[in-house]
C-alpha cells in the first residue's frame, strides 16, 4: 500500500518512521524544506519528495498513486490542503489543527466517496476518541473535561516551554477565544482566562487556563458541560499574557521604519529556535479526560490518565510519539478497512467505532505508550 505524508517536521517525521516499519507499506515524504527530507533517518524505506503542495495542482500530483495520505502540514495551510487531497479522491488522516470548520468539507468529501480523520493527534484526537468510546457506554453522558500539555522534562528560563509544532500554530493557544459549554449552551473566554493549579503524579503542580480545544465535540456530543484546558508550567499564564496585551501576538500590521509588519510574524520567527527542541532535549506529554454520566440509574466518572515521555531509544518526543502514533494507528484502521465511514470523520467517530478504541490502545502499547482508566461510582 501506498501512503504519502504531507509535511515531514518534528512530528510528521515520526509518522514517517512508524509507517516504515510495515513490510507492506511504501511511504513517500513530502516536504518543502529539503533539510527536513535529508535529516529523516537514513536507513529508513522512504521516498523522499521536495515539494510545495501550496502551488497549485501539486498536492494532487504527489499524491497521485497514494492509498492513503497523512497530513501534516502546519494549522495556517491545512484546510487548504486537506480540501485539494479530497478533490483528488483519497482517503485521508489530519493532524494540521487547522483553524477552519472541517464540516465544512463533509459534502465534498461524501460526494468523493472519501473518509477524511481529521484532528488526530492527542488532543485533539485521543480525548475525542475517549469521549466517542465513553459515550457508547452510558445511557447520558453529561461532563466531558480535558486537561492536556506537552513540556520540557527540565524547566529552563524563560519560557519553561518547547513546541514540536510550528510557533505560529502555538500561539493560536494564546490568542484565540476558548469555546466550551455550560447548561447546555456555548460560553466564550479569552484564552489563557481561569486559571487553575493542579498536581499530576510523578509531574507535580501545573497551571491549566482555558483553550479552544473542543473543536467538534461541540457538535457532535451531546453534552450540557465541556471544557477543554491547556497545561504548562506555573507562571506561563503571565508571561503569554504579557506579550498578548503588549501586542506582540497581533495579526494586523504595523510600520516599523517605513516596513510593514505582523508582529506575529515576527514573534513567531524570534521563537521558533527558542522554542526548537534540540537534538536528545526530553520531553512529557500529560493529560487527563474527566467524563461523568449515567449507567443503569448509577452516576458514574470515567477519568483516562495519560504521561508518557521522551523515548531515549529512538530519540523521539513525546509529543511526536502521542500525536504522531495516534494518526499512524489510525491510519491502519483505515487502510484495513476498520473504520469505512465516509465524510468527515472527527476522532470521537473513531472511539464510537466497535473494535477501534481497543485496537488503538493495543497499538499504544506497543509502543509503551499508556493509558490508564479509572471508574468510580458517584
Amino acid at each position: 500500500m501506498n501512503i504519502t505524508v504531507l509535511g515531514a517536521g518534528l512530528v510528521g517525521s515520526a509518522i514517517v518512521e512508524d509507517l516504515t516499519q510495515e513490510i507492506d507499506f511504501c511511504v513517500t515524504a513530502v516536504d518543502v524544506n529539503p533539510a527536513v527530507l535529508q535529516a529523516l533517518t537514513a536507513e529508513i524505506p522512504v521516498r523522499r519528495i521536495c515539494a510545495d503542495v501550496r502551488e497549485p495542482g501539486r498536492v494532487a500530483e504527489v499524491v497521485a498513486d497514494a492509498d492513503l495520505v497523512i497530513c501534516a502540514v502546519p494549522g495556517y495551510m491545512g484546510f487548504e490542503t486537506l480540501q485539494r487531497i479530497i478533490e483528488a479522491k483519497k482517503n485521508v488522516v489530519d493532524i494540521s489543527f487547522f483553524p477552519e470548520d472541517a464540516f465544512l468539507l463533509d459534502d465534498l468529501a461524501k460526494a468523493q466517496s472519501v473518509t477524511a480523520v481529521v484532528d488526530c493527534g492527542v488532543a485533539p484526537g485521543l480525548s475525542n476518541i475517549i469521549a466517542g468510546y465513553v459515550d457508547t457506554q452510558l445511557d447520558a453522558l453529561d461532563r466531558f473535561l480535558c486537561y492536556v500539555g506537552g513540556l520540557p522534562a527540565i524547566r529552563q528560563w524563560p519560557y519553561e516551554y518547547k513546541a514540536v509544532f510550528s510557533p505560529i500554530d502555538v500561539l493560536e493557544e494564546y490568542t484565540r477565544p476558548a469555546r466550551f459549554v455550560e447548561y447546555g449552551q456555548e460560553i466564550i473566554r479569552p484564552a489563557l482566562s481561569d486559571p487553575e493549579l493542579l498536581d499530576f503524579p510523578g509531574v507535580g503542580t501545573l497551571e491549566a487556563f482555558n483553550t479552544d480545544g473542543l473543536r467538534t465535540l461541540q457538535r457532535t456530543l451531546d453534552a450540557p458541560f465541556m471544557k477543554e484546558k491547556t497545561l504548562r508550567y506555573p507562571g506561563h499564564i503571565h508571561l503569554m499574557r504579557v506579550f498578548r496585551e503588549s501586542g506582540f501576538f497581533d495579526a494586523a500590521p504595523v510600520d516599523v521604519g517605513g516596513v510593514s509588519v505582523r508582529p506575529i510574524d515576527l514573534t513567531s520567527k524570534l521563537l521558533f529556535d527558542r522554542w526548537r527542541p534540540q537534538p536528545g532535549e526530553e520531553d512529557f506529554t500529560v493529560m487527563q479526560v474527566i467524563v461523568e454520566g449515567e449507567r443503569a440509574g448509577r452516576r458514574v466518572r470515567h477519568t483516562y490518565d495519560l504521561l508518557d515521555r521522551y523515548d531515549r531509544a529512538t530519540q523521539t518526543t513525546s509529543m511526536a510519539r502521542t500525536t504522531g502514533y495516534t494518526a499512524t494507528i489510525i491510519a491502519r484502521q483505515v487502510l484495513r478497512g476498520q473504520f469505512t465511514q465516509k465524510g468527515i470523520c472527527p476522532p470521537e467517530f473513531i472511539g464510537r467505532t466497535p473494535g477501534c478504541y481497543a485496537d488503538l490502545l493495543a497499538g499504544y502499547a506497543k509502543r509503551n505508550i499508556h493509558l490508564t482508566e479509572t471508574i468510580v461510582d458517584l
